[in-house]
């Protein structure tokens, strides 16, 4: 009998975990190697399916001998483990790289630096809502390798990061959706935008005539990547208005999608998500449940009763006639010019965190026009007070959430809001951007 295949896996989280069932379930010979300490639920899937795992290192003797890697989205390519299997040509793939092999479900694809969270959640809850038998994976809902392990669907809606891309090859995404393209993570892609956008672009590959690729048609970089490509597949690009070509747009206060499956249309005033940014991430998912051919009743019903995501301009409370917001998934500053964007009211605003090399002159005017005062939340701000000294009358630093929200409410004005929408990385101060935004709803609340 021939030696089983070697499968190493690299990080034991949500998708790490997943892909070593997986992985044990077809047969491989499985190790799992996380250099910091797995959580505890990751363990006990692990040793219910009788894997090998080691935490808190890398054993180079259990690694190097794979035949194959899969590699967890957070570990950069400059790590030393990750150097050494490249050095010797070892294969590294992705969990929905790995996934993908084993089932032939239809697969409804997200990417972009901004939206992708709504908008895959959003196309779930328009599938769900209709009956469909849709799983949701990727940054989002379990791994999609466990699902095709454990609990497989016909469908399934996936949110992908740059980096999960990065080590995806013979995957193909049905419906690839492509939202925008700004600066962020340029520290894992050696500053380089280009890096940076081909990976985003990387979710068309294998696409072919029977495939659909959806996007923002007035995002210069997309614009330029498509006349650069020539994509196959059959494309939907979507906008604000009626532009030339667009698949998706709003007319006189209708939103409309014109589809081989007909045109669908629906009040826009009826949209449950509001703000210019969040018309886009509804066009998307529209035209991806249209192009699934979903009833447009049903499409029309999900449009307009979907809740929205935690952490993403999230309604905490309103306190003394001020409004707090919880934008803490803004990790990056394109997020927070969305916030910022789509205020009506003077802001008192809190950013900051780990800096992943941001150029916060995208959200100057918009800080200068609404912002009554910054609060900058980091372990180090000079970046921040380098750039905004000077701009707005006044700016404070916190050293933790209570101290900001503290300062927020004596700062805010009636009619203000307090926006949370950090344009930073969490980890400085936090576990993650959800422990960051829940301290800062705790906090509201104590008020």
């Amino acid at each position: 009998m021939d030696k089983k295949k070697r499968m190493v896996i690299l990080g034991a989280g949500e998708s790490g975990a997943g892909a070593a069932v997986l992985a044990k379930a077809k047969g491989f010979d499985v190790f799992v190697s996380d250099l910091s300490s797995i959580k505890p639920k990751y363990k006990e899937m692990l040793d219910a399916h009788s894997i090998r795992w080691e935490e808190g290192q890398h054993t180079e003797a259990d690694i190097l001998n794979a035949d194959e890697v899969i590699k967890s989205p957070g570990i950069p390519d400059k790590a030393p483990i990750i150097k050494k299997l490249k050095e010797q040509g070892t294969h590294i793939i992705s969990e929905i790289e790995f996934a993908g092999r084993y089932t032939e479900s239809k697969m409804i694809c997200i990417t972009g630096s901004n939206g992708k969270t709504t908008t895959t959640m959003l196309t779930y809850h328009i599938l769900k809502q209709a009956g469909i038998d849709v799983g949701l994976a990727g940054n989002v809902g379990n791994s999609l390798a466990l699902q095709v392990a454990e609990s497989p669907h016909a469908v399934y809606v996936i949110e992908l990061s740059s980096f999960q891309l990065d080590n995806m090859y013979d995957f193909k995404a049905d419906i690839a959706i492509l939202l925008n393209i700004t600066p962020d993570h340029l520290d894992r892609y050696n500053y380089e935008m280009q890096n940076y956008v081909d990976a985003k672009l990387r979710i068309l590959q294998n696409q072919t005539e029977e495939d659909v690729f959806i996007f923002w048609n007035d995002d210069p970089i997309i614009a330029r990547e498509i006349a650069k490509r020539n994509p196959k597949a059959t494309l939907y690009p979507f906008a604000e208005t009626n532009e030339k070509g667009v698949k998706g747009y709003t007319d006189n206060k209708q939103v409309k999608i014109e589809t081989s499956n007909g045109t669908f249309t629906m009040e826009q005033d009826l949209l449950a998500l509001t703000g210019t940014h969040n018309l886009y991430n509804s066009l998307a998912s529209g035209i991806a449940a249209k192009v699934v051919d979903i009833h447009d009743e049903k499409i029309r019903a999900s449009l307009s009763d979907f809740a929205g995501v935690e952490h993403r301009l999230e309604k905490v409370a309103r306190i003394r006639g001020v409004d707090y917001i919880n934008d803490s998934k803004a990790t990056n500053v394109n997020s927070c010019w969305y916030a910022l964007q789509s205020m009506t009211t003077k802001v008192v605003l809190i950013l900051g965190g780990t800096d992943k090399g941001n150029d916060y002159s995208e959200i100057e005017e918009l800080v200068k026009q609404k912002a009554r005062a910054l609060l900058f939340l980091g372990v180090d701000n000079n970046k921040l007070h380098a750039f905004f000294d000077g701009k707005v009358e006044k700016i404070e630093d916190a050293r933790s959430m209570e101290e900001a929200v503290t300062k927020a409410y004596k700062l805010a004005e009636k009619g203000d809001t307090v926006l949370l929408s950090p344009c930073c990385a969490s980890f400085d101060l936090f576990k993650s951007y959800e422990d960051r935004g829940d301290q800062f709803k705790a906090c509201v609340r104590n008020l």
